[in-house]
């Protein structure tokens, strides 16, 4: 653990994690889910959001009271199990501004294949939250970096649902200041680069697919 790896250890997350792994769980309950496990860990992750203090006027009296400040955020979500874990933020912060990148796993060299960019302006001014349900090879994740990198972006964070070490070592051996929220950390890779114990493929199970 470095304080650039941030995993949430709360009993619910942990409980709903669980049912993720379960094979049983059905597409409409896995996508609940996963909504649900993003809401619980974005507060971790959206903890540095810069906020200015503001008058308001309660029934009693006048205060002043922090209020979000700067751009609105972005979130950007790596297709398609991104999409997801977008939506429940939005309900967090619903003037965020989304972008979304099209990446798939070539199933022979497991390296990411870009396919769709679409981004907000002003990359070099907001706060970038970066979201895809697992972090594995950390493939994906590097490629988006470069995207969001080469975008203007200034600061990204990542937030996945599940990860393990090798993920998080290549994100931090090209991004070290990177800041990763988990809502679990799992053991390794096997040998066709899906995380252990984990929970198959996010995409497959949210949508139903094969």
């Amino acid at each position: 653990m470095t304080r650039k790896l941030n995993v949430v250890d709360h009993p619910l997350v942990a409980h709903k994690i669980t049912m993720l792994r379960d094979e049983s769980t059905e597409p409409s309950s896995f996508r609940s889910l996963c909504g649900e496990v993003t809401l619980l860990t974005a507060y971790e992750a959206l903890r540095h959001l810069p906020t200015r203090p503001v008058e308001v006027r309660t029934p009693i009296t006048t205060t002043r009271s922090p209020m979000l400040d700067g751009p609105a955020p972005a979130i950007v979500g790596i297709l398609r199990a991104g999409l997801v874990m977008v939506e429940a933020i939005l309900t967090l912060i619903p003037h965020g501004r989304v972008g979304h990148l099209g990446l798939y796993r070539d199933p022979e060299t497991h390296l990411p294949v870009e396919y769709y960019k679409k981004l907000p302006d002003r990359l070099d001014e907001r706060e970038v939250l970066l979201v895809d349900p697992m972090l594995a090879t950390g493939g994906s994740a590097v490629h988006a970096l470069d995207i969001l990198n080469t975008a203007g972006a200034s600061r990204v964070d990542l937030l996945s649902i599940i990860g393990c070490p090798e993920g998080v070592a290549a994100v931090h051996d090209r991004y070290p200041d990177t800041v990763i929220t988990l809502a679990a950390l799992d053991d390794r890779l096997n040998e066709h680069a899906y995380i252990v114990p984990g929970l198959g493929d996010a995409g497959d199970r949210i949508y139903g697919t094969k």
